[in-house]
């Protein structure tokens, strides 16, 4: 790679005709014992890897690993990947689909293929954002190499990356573009959204077996990170920024790593424009290089091949399908783009980032400009719905509003699911036994 113009090529090679668009969703969540509530460790008798290895021998998933002798790190199928966080959380990285109504179809196919190798092994698993019994030292390092190089390195620039890498877990969902201007437009609005759509799905009020405060540990913790690859990306938020603002920040990043054939080269701390201009070791950039480094930044959206909206926490079976549904109201329907773009138009980033810690805290209770965060939330679901309505995506009589039916009946309530999740919780409750059976998918 020579410059900018090499740099640029993955975007511009993205885009598609709109007739092409799809859909893909992120589910992860944490597998533990069913009884004690002790986490999965990575290998032995009941493990991740023994998860994986059954879904491999009943459901025709392929292994993937890192290398041609190296460990089990993930599983391939028809588009679709099983693959594992740091933690050992599993995460179904769905195929690309038309519809909402075809995304939960694939997940529920996907919980259905577990239910019964988890009940051989008395395992649930959990849809909650941040690990809501286990301490850091209760959890399993999956034998990946990138992530060997996170550990050493995210914990001298923040105090959140081990949180971040083993005890979080999101749903997120990506989106095609036709243009840079249609690309950028979409960046630019998720996102000025992004702190309301994460107070919408803020579900992680538990830490360490007990209540900590707040309704989005989660979030909290992805406040002090990186903030060199993490947050709202201030340069893309204003009218008339291109694809050329995200790469200029891209290119300041620090970088994680390089690959040549099987042997891994940690050039942490030094920034891909350094990289770009210098080399490292007598290595010189390549595209897969690029692609490699755009995969280690963590904004609250994410421009890559799709848009990638980062921003929820993960969910119960029941909201999990909401988070992709929202932003396909969203994204996918020119009224309701404009009416998205309109409604946050004049958000600025200080204000956007202000709001962010209030957000962890009290979720839809937050106040923006002076009014609770609850009445913005129901202005954006109004957005999503009918756009979702315009869509007239159907499946057994009913369009993919269907699946914003829960989370709009919380957010109706001024509520997120955090709320759900602790009501009528005493002091008398057996608190470690209630949070198992109320985190469960």
């Amino acid at each position: 790679m020579r410059g900018i113009d090499d740099l640029l090529i993955p975007f511009h090679a993205a885009m598609k005709p709109r007739d092409r668009y799809r859909i893909g969703a992120e589910a992860e969540k944490f597998g533990v014992d069913t009884t004690t509530g002790d986490p999965l460790p990575y290998e032995g008798a009941r493990s991740v890897l023994t998860v994986l290895e059954a879904l491999v021998e009943r459901h025709g998933w392929k292994m993937d690993r890192e290398s041609a002798t190296g460990p089990i790190i993930a599983l391939e199928r028809a588009g679709a990947s099983v693959t594992l966080e740091p933690g050992g959380q599993l995460e179904l990285s769905g195929a690309a689909f038309d519809n909402v109504h075809q995304i939960c179809l694939e997940m529920s196919g996907h919980l259905a293929e577990l239910r019964d190798i988890s009940g051989e092994l008395n395992l649930s698993w959990l849809g909650i954002g941040f690990h809501p019994l286990a301490r850091q030292d209760e959890l399993p390092w999956v034998p990946k190499s990138r992530y060997g190089i996170m550990r050493r390195y995210l914990p001298t620039v923040g105090t959140g990356g081990l949180d971040m890498m083993r005890r979080t877990a999101t749903v997120q969902a990506n989106f095609d573009y036709s243009s840079e201007e249609g690309a950028m437009r979409a960046l630019r609005v998720s996102l000025r959204l992004s702190p309301v759509v994460t107070a919408m799905f803020a579900n992680s009020p538990f830490v360490e077996g007990a209540l900590w405060g707040g309704k989005s540990r989660r979030a909290l913790t992805w406040l002090d990170v990186d903030p060199a690859r993490q947050g709202l990306l201030e340069n893309v938020l204003e009218r008339g920024k291109r694809f050329v603002d995200y790469v200029e920040w891209a290119l300041d990043a620090p970088m994680f790593l390089i690959k040549r054939g099987d042997v891994v080269l940690e050039n942490t701390g030094q920034s891909f424009r350094s990289f770009l201009k210098h080399g490292f070791r007598g290595h010189h950039a390549t595209s897969t290089d690029w692609q490699t480094h755009l995969n280690t930044l963590f904004p609250e959206v994410r421009l890559k091949r799709t848009i990638e909206v980062r921003g929820a926490d993960s969910q119960s079976a029941a909201l999990t399908c909401a988070l992709p549904a929202l932003w396909t109201g969203i994204l996918y329907d020119d009224r309701a783009l404009d009416e998205a773009e309109a409604l946050t138009e004049s958000f600025t980033f200080a204000e956007l980032e202000a709001l962010r810690p209030a957000i962890t805290q009290q979720a839809l209770e937050a106040t923006f400009r002076g009014e609770r965060l609850a009445a913005l939330a129901e202005r954006v679901l109004v957005i999503a719905e009918g756009g979702l309505a315009r869509r007239a995506r159907m499946r057994n009589g009913k369009d993919e509003r269907v699946h914003l039916a829960r989370l709009g009946s919380l957010v109706e309530k001024g509520q997120c699911p955090a709320d759900a999740l602790v009501e009528g919780l005493g002091e008398g409750s057996d608190l470690r036994r209630e949070i198992l059976v109320r985190s469960r998918i």
